[in-house]
């Protein structure tokens, strides 16, 4: 049994993400989107600071502490209001499809400043995933739906920007730490719009609250001590695979509980963002099986570690 805790973890992560998505939707009417980030990071940087005060730990210094407070202002803050943003326009399935771009995002920004090159797989993936964009953008409906793409895809472009960032902050300061620290940094940013937040859900079905209270204790607070569990029991190839996931449960969940799909095209171009994603991903080793001088593989995509 002890052997299949690492993996059970990761699917709890994985279907705890994919809520996430389905909740914000469903409350999206009652609380504005910089309110509800406010609320939820609130949560989960309190549970994830007591973690950190009773696990205790080495903290980050010099560049290390700054850039952990950049990207937790970026991820946990920006990038959550970005996502309930998008989700006033989007269905929660669309949505989860198009932030999933986001290893695309990090694999340029890895070639652009951390030396890792651009392979030529990966300048197919990145045709194929922002192609998919473009149809989801370009075949809705109405403005409404471009304004909900373009939200998404920024928001998973700080997405990228905070995890080559937290990547750097890896190097010398564990995951736990660097994610509680984060939280904390991104529960300052919002903490303006905490007046505004505890209005909005005064006013709110009580739903509404719980919906807050679930996202900060589960998806943003216990989901990252579980991923950073199995992170360190499973190989990282199955760890970043898992995320591929994140989409298809949101679409079911979204389905069942809102009674919302994507449009054919919406499915459509997500598929090709995700496919992208993969094409980035592959290792161009993986098809020569007895190299003569075998190069250096591919550098892997850094994993995310944050929940969508």
């Amino acid at each position: 049994m002890k052997s299949r805790l690492p993996a059970l973890a990761l699917v709890a992560v994985m279907l705890t993400w994919a809520s996430s998505f389905v909740i914000i939707r469903g409350i999206a009417p009652y609380v504005s989107p910089a309110a509800m980030a406010s609320g939820r990071i609130l949560v989960g940087a309190i549970v994830l600071g007591v973690v950190l005060a009773v696990r205790g730990g080495p903290m980050p210094r010099g560049l290390a502490l700054w850039l952990t407070l950049a990207y937790g202002a970026l991820w946990f803050g920006l990038y959550t209001v970005l996502v309930n943003a998008a989700e006033h326009h989007l269905d929660a399935g669309t949505t989860a499809l198009l932030v999933n771009i986001a290893p695309i995002v990090v694999a340029v920004l890895a070639g652009l400043f951390l030396n890792e090159g651009f392979p030529p797989l990966l300048v197919v993936g990145i045709a194929v995933s922002f192609s998919g964009a473009a149809i989801i953008a370009f075949t809705g409906p109405g403005q409404r739906d471009r304004i909900g793409v373009l939200l998404a895809v920024a928001a998973a472009l700080l997405y990228g920007v905070s995890v080559v960032a937290q990547k750097l902050v890896l190097r010398t300061t564990d995951p736990v730490t660097t994610t509680a620290l984060g939280a904390i940094a991104g529960a300052v940013v919002l903490l303006p719009w905490a007046p505004r937040m505890a209005h909005e859900l005064a006013e709110a079905p009580l739903s509404a609250t719980v919906g807050i209270v679930y996202m900060g204790l589960v998806p943003t607070g216990l989901a990252f001590l579980l991923w950073a569990y199995a992170l360190s029991h499973t190989p990282a190839g199955v760890t970043a695979s898992s995320s591929y996931a994140v989409p298809a449960l949101a679409i079911l969940m979204s389905w069942i509980f809102l009674a919302e799909i994507p449009t054919p095209t919406a499915l459509l171009g997500g598929i090709l963002c995700l496919t992208g994603v993969a094409i980035a991903r592959l290792n161009p080793t993986m098809f020569h099986r007895t190299p003569v001088n075998p190069e250096p593989a591919m550098t892997a995509l850094p994993t995310p570690t944050r929940d969508r």
